[in-house]
């Protein structure tokens, strides 16, 4: 896997952690050490619950360290089918729970102090073409009903906050924005530690067993004995559980990004710092860094042919939507992977008595992954049971055809970008 790219060039360091050593004890054993792990672990310390957690790479090393940084309300799917396909109770509070997600990231930020180029000024849903435009016009419609923050523009008024009249019109939410992710994940990392959780990296669990009403997880060099554990690896999970990672499709995404942009070109080019995306279905993300940097990015893995494909259909795209740039140059190229769920909603599993795993962000990590790394806490601490969250407890169900449904979406994107960067 390439590396975090333009990430790991600005976030500050990650707190020092060293690997797990001998044998600990604690109520809690947090596996991943992202935003649901991290997250989680911030919750239980800060709650007086001795919690460790076990990384098997660093801090942020999967999707947590590679995403686009968009901190968005609610899932890719619109509400009404959220509600449909969860039926009440469960629908209902999941939008309520991922709708106000954004604001506890952010005040997880003010409150701790974590440096991430915090931008607190919403996103932006772009609509191509005229069926782009009805498809932000139905979901405006079903958010309003929900009396949410959002707010459907017009095409001037989208010209005017993104710097290019290519799109038929927008959809702001006004609860979202943007941050550095692995700086934020990092700055997780760092308050979990203050509040007395122990994180240990370089620690890849290799089992779990049962031992009488306790849980034993080893890894390479140490053990933890534990009496709850929190499986929060999603997409990137191997080892114990692995069928976590089985039940979703893997989608690869990659970002690009620019040197820092001429100051007079950002007086017009987001100059609101939204970040946005649009309505393709193969589609491009852009927004700027706290340095004036344009990070552009879509599906598909920088690996192989499909590298040269992308990189040449990301030149075009660039100086299509914003031709005042001329010919883009990236200085920074990465890419990391998107587990999706057959039903693009997230997941909550019981792996065995006291295990328990929440999952399947479906592209759409840091909210809802801070969300339910504190919901994980809740539940494991008492405060709220079964009945009370927002998802039905399911059993983990292989995806069939995974093989064959990743490649699709792998070549599938090297296909639509190799015949639109001839265009």
């Amino acid at each position: 896997m390439p590396s975090r790219g333009l990430w790991d060039d600005t976030a500050p360091p990650a707190p020092p952690t060293d690997t797990i050593q001998g044998s600990l004890t604690a109520e809690v054993a947090v596996i991943g050490a992202g935003y649901t792990g991290l997250s989680a672990a911030l919750h239980l310390a800060l709650a007086g619950v001795s919690t460790v957690v076990l990384e098997s790479s660093d801090v942020g090393f999967g999707g947590s360290g590679r995403n686009v940084g968009l901190v968005n309300a609610g899932m890719w799917v619109t509400p009404d089918e959220v509600e449909s396909t969860l039926g009440p109770p469960y629908g209902g509070r999941l939008l309520a729970e991922l709708g106000d997600a954004p604001r506890l990231v952010f005040e997880l930020i003010e409150r701790h102090g974590i440096e991430c180029e915090a931008q607190r000024r919403g996103t932006l849903h772009c609509a191509l073409g005229r069926g782009g435009l009805t498809d932000l016009e139905r979901r405006a419609r079903q958010w309003s009903r929900r009396a949410a923050p959002v707010e459907l523009l017009g095409a001037a008024e989208t010209a005017a906050k993104l710097g290019t009249g290519i799109y038929a019109g927008s959809l702001w939410d006004h609860r979202a924005g943007t941050i550095q992710p692995l700086a934020y994940a990092r700055g997780l990392a760092r308050a979990a530690l203050a509040a007395g959780a122990r994180i240990f990296t370089g620690s890849p669990v290799l089992s779990t067993r049962r031992d009488g009403s306790e849980w034993l997880v080893a890894a390479e060099r140490g053990s933890v004995r534990a009496s709850w554990i929190l499986a929060a690896t999603d997409a990137y999970t191997t080892g114990p559980w692995a069928a976590i990672a089985r039940e979703q499709i893997p989608l690869p995404y990659f970002n690009l990004s620019t040197a820092p942009l001429d100051p007079a070109l950002l007086a017009a080019l987001l100059p609101e710092r939204q970040g946005a995306w649009d309505t393709q279905a193969v589609l491009n993300s852009f927004r700027l860094d706290a340095s004036g940097r344009l990070i552009f990015g879509s599906i598909g893995a920088l690996e192989g042919a499909g590298r040269h494909i992308h990189m040449r259909w990301a030149r075009r795209a660039v100086q299509r939507i914003f031709p005042q740039l001329g010919a883009a140059r990236f200085e920074r190229a990465w890419y990391g992977t998107i587990g999706m769920t057959a039903d693009r909603l997230p997941r909550f599993h019981e792996l065995a008595p006291q295990a328990i795993a929440f999952c399947g962000y479906n592209g759409r990590g840091i909210a809802p992954g801070t969300a339910f790394g504190r919901l994980a806490a809740e539940y494991i601490t008492g405060e709220r049971g079964k009945d009370d969250l927002p998802l039905p407890l399911t059993a983990l169900r292989p995806r069939p055809l995974r093989g064959m449904r990743q490649a699709m979406y792998s070549l599938g994107s090297q296909a639509v970008h190799w015949v639109q960067a001839r265009l």
